[in-house]
């Protein structure tokens, strides 16, 4: 689960970066104060169909998660299926009963350089299939716990997870040439600390 090859869409901050390890990535993210101003969720436009074959993003999601493959019906309707939230280390096997998870919310994403992307780049972060890191299928009551926060305010309740989602943030933050404000480096840092040398892998276009 700690190993990541990324290809990165073209942003402001986005560098070429090959076989970087968890530590290297994350001391090359730019360091840069955030700022939720002009922030409205609706400039992301997420849950679309954008291959036309009636499953929006979010049961894409579920469809790919699912440990134990539910059913599928020809409009996408979900049934039966078995999904595991690493979060909080649980096992669901109602669809309904799933969030997706931006693994780095929408508002972090804003806060942290999405302010400056136009409206195509916002969906097409909101709705990131290119890569299983991005979007996460977790219980309702994680997703909500952690709503826009960052790792220096919130953590995966199952302490199993700190390594793994770290990973993640620091990988999809990198995909997307994403910043990190000084506390949220600082409290990845201390995490990755005692985190394996897990590798990174980013080829920017």
């Amino acid at each position: 689960m700690l190993a990541a090859s990324l290809t990165a869409p073209a942003t402001a901050h986005a560098q070429a970066t090959t076989g970087a390890t968890l530590a290297e990535a994350l001391a090359a993210l730019p360091v840069e104060e955030e700022s939720r101003d002009g922030y409205d969720r609706d400039l992301f436009r997420h849950w679309v169909d954008e291959d036309k074959d009636k499953c929006n993003t979010r049961a894409e999601v579920l469809i790919a998660e699912a440990v134990m493959a539910p059913a599928v019906d020809a409009k996408c309707k979900i049934t039966g299926g078995r999904w595991y939230s690493y979060y909080d280390d649980t096992y669901l096997d109602e669809a309904g009963k799933l969030d997706i998870d931006h693994l780095v919310p929408l508002a972090e994403a804003w806060d942290s350089g999405a302010a400056d992307w136009d409206k195509a780049q916002r969906q097409a972060y909101a709705n990131d299939l290119g890569h299983d890191l991005p979007l996460i299928a977790v219980t309702a009551g994680s997703n909500r716990s952690k709503s826009d926060q960052d790792p220096g305010e919130w953590m995966p309740p199952s302490e199993a997870a700190a390594c793994q989602y770290v990973f993640e943030w620091v990988s999809v933050k990198t995909r997307w040439g994403l910043a990190v404000d000084e506390a949220e480096a600082a409290a990845l840092e201390e995490i990755v600390a005692d985190c394996p040398d897990a590798v990174v892998t980013i080829t920017a276009p």
